[in-house]
């Protein structure tokens, strides 16, 4: 805990966190877009994912009830499932990779997931059972590759087919159920270092007082405004994240 206390860049870990929970309590999604990042350049690319999955275990447990109501059920299972068959693909890729890459895919993933939701771009047809097991599996190989599972699900989920309260409490859940299994992946690699979960614990509090000021701000009148504001601060972490920066 000492150790994890002192870890350099700590502070603005913290503040990330925060962002990252608003922006997750009031869209149900985008995180992992802020943290990560913005984590990569303090971290080594094992503990950046370990540290956030660390948290993303704990911090949205407040989110949960509402997200039960809301959520198709059965499509959770179903992405869930799928996930879990490619999750130990990614975290074998993620093994192989250099630090300085790493940041450069997560900077590089997040800046084309904002570019297609800013452009408008949409899936409009019909999310059939073996589009999610496959939406899914693509999502599990991400989350274990470099954090971010949720790119895949939110593009397919954002149609406007769909309440926009249900949406949010699908991803919610399916990432919630991803960061589990990311978590027993690393657990049973020996990837995670008790320093680095730690790290994640301390950074607890932040993310649950971000989602939940962010679930407090959320009104399906104003979906347009709270996006635009998710958009802008995954642009800022992503950039901000490059290792140009340096």
């Amino acid at each position: 805990m000492s150790a994890a206390l002192a870890t350099e860049g700590l502070a603005w870990l913290a503040l990330t966190v925060l962002l990252a929970g608003m922006v997750r309590g009031f869209t149900g999604f985008g995180s992992a877009l802020v943290y990560l990042p913005i984590a990569a350049i303090f971290l080594p690319p094992t503990w950046v994912i370990g540290t956030m999955i660390a948290f993303s275990m704990f911090g949205p447990l407040p989110l949960m009830p509402r997200a039960l109501r809301e959520a198709n059920k059965a499509e959770v299972v179903r992405l869930a499932v799928a996930g879990a068959f490619g999750i130990p693909l990614g975290v074998y890729l993620l093994t192989q990779l250099d630090a300085e890459v790493f940041r450069w895919l997560v900077s590089g993933v997040a800046v084309v997931t904002l570019g297609l939701l800013a452009s408008g771009w949409r899936y409009h047809g019909e999310v059939t059972p073996v589009l999610g097991l496959a939406t899914g599996f693509v999502s599990g190989v991400l989350g274990g590759f470099v954090g971010l599972a949720g790119p895949p699900v939110i593009l397919l989920y954002l149609s406007g087919r769909k309440a926009v309260a249900e949406i949010r409490a699908v991803i919610l859940l399916f990432l919630f159920t991803t960061d589990v299994v990311v978590m027993v992946t690393f657990v049973l690699r020996d990837l995670i270092t008790l320093e680095a979960f730690f790290i994640g614990l301390l950074l607890v509090p932040s993310y649950m007082i971000g989602g939940l000021l962010g679930q407090k701000l959320f009104d399906p009148a104003r979906e347009r405004l709270f996006r635009g504001l998710a958009y802008a601060i995954i642009l800022l972490a992503a950039v901000t994240g490059l290792p140009v920066f340096d």
